[in-house]
C-alpha cells in the first residue's frame, strides 16, 4: 500500500475537479470545432462558449462581453498593465507577474505593513499626476492577507473626480490581481470598487492556462497578441473551448460553495494552528485576523530552522507544503514577501506555508499536522547536537 499523500499547497496548483473534466471531455472530441467557423455545429459552440463567458461573468457581479479570456492569469495581469502608458502604483508584494510587469513602466511600489496589508493611506501618498494605474492583489498568495480594496477604491475614485473637477483628461483606474480567494472570499467587482479583475481558472479547481481580464465598461485596454481578432480584438487566437467551459464549470461551483467551504477551511486551520501554536509557542504566526485572512492560508516561521530543509523532509512522508510562493521556490530565492513585511532572513529562511483547499479533510490535515510537529522537533534535535 503508498503512503498516504497530505497536499498542503493549494496556492500553488489545484487539481481539476471531476465534474469540471466531465464538462470539458466533449469539447476534445466530437465538439472540436473552431468557434469562428461559420457552418452550424461551429455556431453552436460559439453559442456555448458565450454562454460559459455568461456564467463566468456572473460569479463576479458582471456581464460575459466585459471579459477578455487569456492564457493564465500572468498574460491577463500583463493585459490590464500594458495598456497603460502613464504612472503606476502596485505593491512590494504583489505576485512576480505584476511586479515584472510594472518594471516596463514608470511605478512606484508601496510597502505593507507586517502583517502584509497595504493601506489606502500609503497609495494616496503615492499618488501622481501622471498616475493612470494602481493594481493591488485581492489577497496574497503566500501569507494569505486580504488588502482593504474598497478603501483603496475610494482613493483612485476620488482622485478620479479631483482630475474631472480640474478639467484633467488623464484616466486613472484601480486593477486587482484576484488570483487567490476566489472560493473563500466575496470576489465581485461593483463591490471591491475595481475597474479590472484578473482571475485565474487554475486556481479554483478548473484547467490550468485559462484566465480572464474583466474591465469595466470604458476602459481602454491595448491588446499584446494580435491575429483573427477573437475576444474583440483584445486577444487573437483560436478560442480555448474546452478551457472556458472548464473554467466556467469551476467558477460556478467554488462561488456556490464559497460559504460553506470557507467555514469548513477555517474550522480546519484554526485546528491546526492551535496544534502548532501549543507544540512551538516560539514560532511566529504570520496571519492578520481571521477577517483579513484567507480561510485556507496559515503561515509560519520557525526562526533558525531551515525551512527548504524542512520541506524535502516532509515530502518523505507524503507532506506537500512550501516556503513560499511556487515561482520563488522554482528560482531558489528567499521570499519578496516576507522580505517586504520585515522578516529577517533566519526568520523568513524558517517559514512554511500552509495552503489548505478541496484535498484538505479534518482527518487528513491532523495526521498531516502530527508529521510536521514531529518533523520539527527532529531538525530541532539536529541543530542543537
Amino acid at each position: 500500500m503508498s503512503q498516504p499523500v497530505y497536499y498542503l499547497d493549494h496556492a500553488a496548483a489545484t487539481p481539476i475537479d471531476e465534474r469540471v473534466l466531465a464538462v470539458m471531455r466533449p469539447y476534445f472530441s466530437e465538439k472540436f470545432y473552431n468557434p469562428s467557423s461559420p457552418y452550424a455545429p461551429a455556431v453552436a459552440i460559439r453559442k456555448e462558449y458565450e454562454d460559459a463567458k455568461h456564467i463566468l461573468a456572473q460569479t463576479i457581479g458582471a456581464k460575459g462581453d466585459e471579459l477578455v479570456i487569456t492564457a493564465g492569469a500572468t498574460e491577463s495581469i500583463n493585459l490590464a498593465i500594458h495598456s497603460v502608458q502613464g504612472h503606476i502604483i502596485s505593491s512590494s508584494i504583489e505576485h512576480h507577474a505584476v511586479l515584472k510587469a510594472v518594471e516596463s513602466r514608470e511605478h512606484t511600489l508601496v510597502n505593507p505593513n507586517k502583517k502584509g496589508t497595504i493601506s489606502a493611506d500609503a497609495v494616496k501618498l503615492a499618488l501622481r499626476s501622471d498616475t493612470e494605474l494602481v493594481s493591488v492583489q485581492l489577497a496574497n498568495n503566500e501569507i494569505g492577507t486580504i488588502q482593504p480594496l474598497r478603501d483603496i477604491a475610494a482613493v483612485v475614485l476620488a482622485e478620479r473626480a479631483r482630475r474631472v473637477e480640474v478639467g484633467d483628461s488623464r484616466p486613472i483606474y484601480l486593477h486587482t490581481d484576484a488570483s487567490q480567494g476566489f472560493g473563500q472570499i466575496d470576489v465581485n467587482v461593483a463591490r471591491l470598487g475595481v475597474d479590472m479583475l484578473s482571475l485565474n481558472s487554475g486556481k479554483m479547481y478548473g484547467p490550468k492556462q485559462v484566465a480572464l481580464l474583466w474591465c469595466k465598461p470604458g476602459v481602454r485596454l491595448s491588446p499584446l497578441v494580435l491575429g483573427g481578432g477573437q475576444e474583440r480584438g483584445l486577444r487573437s487566437g483560436t478560442e480555448n473551448v474546452a478551457g472556458v467551459i472548464g473554467f466556467a464549470e469551476a467558477a460556478r461551483l467554488a462561488h456556490k460553495q464559497r460559504k460553506s467551504e470557507s467555514v469548513r477551511l477555517m474550522e480546519i486551520r484554526d485546528t491546526m494552528q492551535k496544534k502548532l501554536v501549543d507544540a512551538f509557542g516560539e514560532m511566529i504566526l504570520l496571519s492578520g485576523n481571521q477577517k483579513k485572512r484567507l480561510p485556507g492560508s496559515l503561515h509560519i516561521s520557525l526562526p533558525g530552522i531551515d525551512g527548504e530543509r524542512l520541506v524535502f523532509s516532509l515530502e518523505s512522508e507524503g507532506v506537500f507544503l512550501a516556503t513560499g510562493s511556487a515561482c520563488a521556490a522554482n528560482q531558489g530565492t528567499r521570499s519578496h514577501v516576507l522580505t517586504a513585511i520585515g522578516m529577517s532572513d533566519a526568520e523568513a529562511d524558517g517559514s512554511l506555508r500552509i495552503t489548505l483547499g478541496k484535498l484538505s479533510s479534518e482527518k487528513s490535515v491532523a495526521e498531516a499536522t502530527e508529521i510536521i510537529i514531529r518533523h520539527v522537533k527532529k531538525e530541532m534535535e539536529r541543530m542543537h547536537a
